[in-house]
């Protein structure tokens, strides 16, 4: 714990700095959103967006544009919600990191402390690591752990079963030594079920959900969630246009759950999601009361180094780094993440906002440049 609280010092350090700094942002170009995200749906690469951005914690801008559900004439609106894909790492992530803050979980030390089976694990050749696998392997992506195939059976099994059979495979390299974007988020879910007690929804929801308010925000969407879900769209195979796409997370009805996914399977909506970043955007606090220590997202947010490199993810958040950016325009040091159907929430302490842009876009041809055209209207974008 002292070396989590040695890094809160610069942290706190950095937030009165930025404090002191003039607002940046042009009021008229945010007034330009709605048109440039309307020109994204009539070029197709989206069928309907929602945006938010917050500066010093209010609310500056949040729009809805386009289509929820194009079949059903159903228009885009600020409460539809999304499945966020990857961006439920960064809030899984800060939930197990309060048990580091209460000491019931260790960074550094073997995660076999609490996961027996992660003793056994083997690399291709069949011999044993070189040093066991830590939590902050896990959630750096760092552990060695595979990206596991697609089955049949995903999302069939629970997070007990599902984890032990993503670790009985071989490691693909030597932990701490290389850098796989995987699972390794899911496997430290399972750890925060047996050092808590509680299913992962439901720590969860304690330690998170509940307290900020996120009342729209769930792994397992009920009928008065289902009815808000925006539908998922691609690019037709042939011509221009798009045309509805599967999601494997939204079941057939509310009583059919999907095994409660820590490393992707949250739903939310953009207002849920400004609780969560604004909350860690001052440090831990919301509403005059700390969830997490400013220490812990130090850690988290904090770029992480595999075999000598630096990475551009820290535990559970992507960071932007002075050298490479993950996202354009935002200050080195900036962090936040993105999902696989082109959901983005990020996360700038210099300009002291928060940006997030949600869409339900999979397989769409050249889908990112409607995230770029919402960014570009908020910070100046290399080259424009």
């Amino acid at each position: 714990m002292k070396s989590l609280l040695a890094l809160s010092l610069p942290l706190l350090a950095i937030s009165l700095a930025h404090a002191e700094s003039p607002p940046i942002l042009n009021p008229s170009q945010l007034a330009e959103i709605p048109a440039a995200m309307e020109a994204e749906v009539v070029a197709h690469r989206t069928a309907g967006a929602v945006t938010l951005v917050l500066q010093d914690g209010k609310v500056i801008h949040h729009g809805a544009t386009g289509m929820a559900d194009r079949e059903k004439s159903i228009a885009m609106t600020e409460t539809h919600l999304f499945w966020i894909a990857s961006m439920t790492k960064s809030i899984s992530v800060t939930a197990i990191m309060t048990l580091v803050d209460e000491g019931k979980l260790s960074l550094d030390v073997p995660a076999s402390k609490w996961l027996p089976q992660l003793a056994e694990v083997k690399l291709a050749n069949g011999s044993a690591p070189s040093r066991p696998i830590t939590l902050r392997d896990l959630m750096s992506h760092t552990s060695g752990l595979a990206f596991p195939p697609r089955k049949a059976d995903d999302g069939a099994q629970s997070l007990k079963g599902y984890t032990l059979a993503l670790v009985k495979a071989p490691l693909a390299f030597e932990p701490g030594t290389d850098y796989e974007y995987g699972f390794g988020i899911t496997v430290a879910g399972r750890i925060a079920e047996i050092v808590s007690g509680q299913a992962f929804d439901v720590f969860l929801q304690e330690r998170l959900l509940d307290p900020l308010g996120m009342k729209d925000t769930t792994f397992h969407p009920d009928d008065r969630l289902r009815a808000r879900i925006a539908k998922s769209y691609k690019t037709v195979e042939e011509g221009e246009g798009l045309v509805a796409a599967h999601n494997s997370f939204i079941t057939s009805e509310a009583t059919v759950r999907r095994m409660t996914e820590p490393s992707g399977g949250l739903f939310s909506t953009a207002a849920d999601l400004a609780k969560f970043y604004e909350m860690i955007r001052k440090g831990g606090i919301h509403e005059g009361k700390r969830l997490v220590s400013e220490a812990a997202i130090a850690e988290m947010t904090k770029p992480h180094t595999a075999g000598g490199k630096l990475q551009n993810y820290g535990l559970g958040w992507q960071c932007n780094l002075a050298e490479k950016a993950i996202v354009p325009g935002f200050s080195a040091g900036s962090f936040g993440h993105g999902g696989a159907y082109a959901t983005n929430g990020w996360i700038d302490p210099e300009r002291r906002l928060v940006a997030i842009f949600l869409v339900q876009n999979v397989l769409v041809k050249d889908g990112g440049q409607a995230r770029q055209a919402f960014h570009g209207k908020i910070v100046p974008l290399p080259g424009r």
